[in-house]
């Protein structure tokens, strides 16, 4: 008896098939970037430099990553053909951009506005870079918020750079799931992208829930947050 095919993405690559569902499902663009290279010691970055900051997370293809990024899913399935390792990059600024903030703040954030019954975008969850601990959660909202949010916090009653609320934009990216980052940590949905979410928020819709549990974290003097991943 001869075997029956299986589906056409079945033995592909995952990161492969991630990259290129981002491309074809969604429209977003897409760029290759780095990955880990396991041997004695911690992994390695890719790019052969011995003290990357971002190790597996940043941009492969240098300063004209941003012109080649794609939203074409002929030329993602070639990328990710030659380099099935590479880590997923999706820019920020373009399709969507990105309010970053600390794995437990975050989480907060997502039961209260649950209970509010806002609607939200897709959500990672993507570690620090080797060397550092936590995770963030990534909230996907409609662009232009880079430049809105120090005046959004204020009307909050928050100073600039006081809570560890970042916002992603024109420049800058996120590593997709399932991306590998920092050791054997990867990159994860905290709310995938499906059918309800596909339209998504304008960030003064979660900024006030997101500030509110931002703020529940930030002690009398706080130090300065660390650097998530892709924050250049």
């Amino acid at each position: 008896m001869e075997d029956t095919p299986g589906p056409p993405e079945q033995g592909l690559p995952p990161l492969l098939i991630e990259a290129v569902s981002y491309a074809e499902d969604r429209h977003w663009e897409v760029a290759p970037g780095t990955w880990l290279i396991d041997g004695d010691g911690p992994a390695r970055c890719s790019c052969g430099e011995p003290r990357c900051e971002l190790p597996g997370a940043h941009p492969a293809a240098g300063a004209d990553w941003r012109r080649r990024a794609s939203a074409g899913p002929g030329v993602v399935r070639k990328w990710w053909t030659e380099h099935p390792q590479a880590s997923i990059l999706l820019p920020t600024g373009r399709s969507f951009d990105v309010l970053d903030v600390p794995e437990v703040a975050g989480c907060l954030a997502l039961a209260r506005m649950e209970r509010m019954g806002l609607q939200l975008g897709p959500v990672v969850a993507a570690p620090m870079a080797a060397g550092q601990v936590g995770r963030r959660l990534h909230f996907l909202v409609l662009p232009g918020v880079l430049a809105k949010l120090p005046e959004m916090l204020r009307k909050l009653g928050w100073a600039p750079g006081r809570l560890d609320l970042v916002a992603r934009g024109e420049g800058d990216w996120i590593v997709a799931p399932p991306s590998r980052i920092g050791g054997y940590s990867f990159a994860q949905w905290a709310r995938p992208p499906s059918a309800i979410n596909r339209w998504l928020p304008d960030a003064a819709e979660l900024i006030s829930p997101l500030a509110y549990a931002c703020g529940r974290e930030v002690p009398a003097a706080r130090p300065a947050p660390s650097r998530p991943v892709g924050v250049r």
